[in-house]
């Protein structure tokens, strides 16, 4: 449903809140979590984890969806903005 870069904004901003609140429990630096956003339709949704595990020390590689990084624009027929 959203863009890698949208992900990654929704990330940091979960990842700031979360550390913002200095709660007892939490670790001091990268805390972990999973959010999990329904579109509006069955099959239109979002899987969001912090930009941390993308590191080179856990092997996992941010994968994206091609279709995620041009819906918005062929949606509201928009031409994509060049690089």
């Amino acid at each position: 449903m959203f863009s890698m870069k949208e992900k990654m904004m929704i990330a940091q901003k979960i990842e700031e809140l979360l550390l913002s609140l200095d709660h007892p429990e939490m670790p001091k630096s990268k805390p972990k979590f999973k959010l999990h956003v329904d579109g509006a339709e069955s099959w239109s949704y979002a899987d969001i984890e912090p930009n941390w595990v993308f590191g080179n020390t856990t092997g996992k590689e941010p994968g994206g969806n091609p279709w995620n990084e041009v819906s918005r624009y062929v949606m509201e027929g928009k031409e994509k903005p060049k690089p």
